[in-house]
């Protein structure tokens, strides 16, 4: 199998491609104890994209539990925590992505005139794979036989919504990268320096740890 070796051979379609597939393998078990199996070599896009898709999978599903009306308070406590540490590996994996697209970028010389865009790459991937939960969700809900004709109706046009979306962001990913590759865009990225997870930059970490 050929793995994808540089940004022109990602497109947004492909992309969507591996978050489906992640999402899809996640939901034949549908337990967020469930060890991801991700099928490609560590070193590729596709494994960084496929790993980051999984990871937002188990967040979705770990943000219905936490708001079960019966849960108990060391389970939210517990959930909670698995959220804050999903959330720091997400944030993590997206500045890979970005290392891999700022790789490939680096013999570029973007044109006298070049612009730079609101969102890196990464960060635009990380939106698509949100839509990607979204709509196989709402797509779950069309489909629910114990819904009312009203649900059934309104989760359409809501699906038809996020559809259209995913077509949009998906044009601007391709361009976005496109531009980039002719020299007529930026690729700049600043990290998310978060702040609430690190020792030093926590005021309540740092006084638990003295």
């Amino acid at each position: 199998m050929n793995y994808i070796q540089h940004p022109s051979e990602l497109s947004a379609k492909r992309a969507i491609e591996i978050f489906n597939q992640s999402i899809i393998d996640y939901h034949k078990t549908d337990n967020i104890y469930e060890k991801e199996k991700n099928p490609f070599p560590e070193n590729t896009i596709e494994w960084l994209l496929y790993h980051k898709n999984w990871i937002d999978t188990v967040q979705w599903h770990l943000e219905d539990e936490i708001r079960s009306p019966n849960i108990e308070d060391k389970q939210v406590v517990f959930l909670k925590r698995w959220i804050d540490r999903s959330n720091q590996e997400r944030n993590d994996t997206v500045e890979k992505i970005d290392d891999w697209f700022l790789l490939q970028f680096k013999k570029i010389v973007p044109k006298p005139n070049a612009k730079m865009n609101s969102e890196s790459p990464a960060w635009i991937l990380d939106r698509m794979s949100i839509l990607c939960l979204k709509i196989y969700h709402m797509e779950q809900e069309v489909r629910r036989e114990d819904a009312s004709l009203e649900h059934i109706e309104k989760c359409k046009n809501k699906l038809n919504i996020l559809l259209e979306q995913q077509k949009d962001l998906s044009i601007c990913y391709d361009e976005y990268i496109s531009d980039i590759l002719n020299g007529e865009k930026i690729m700049k990225v600043y990290r998310q320096m978060k702040m609430y997870n690190d020792e030093e930059l926590n005021p309540v970490l740092r006084k638990n740890k003295q």
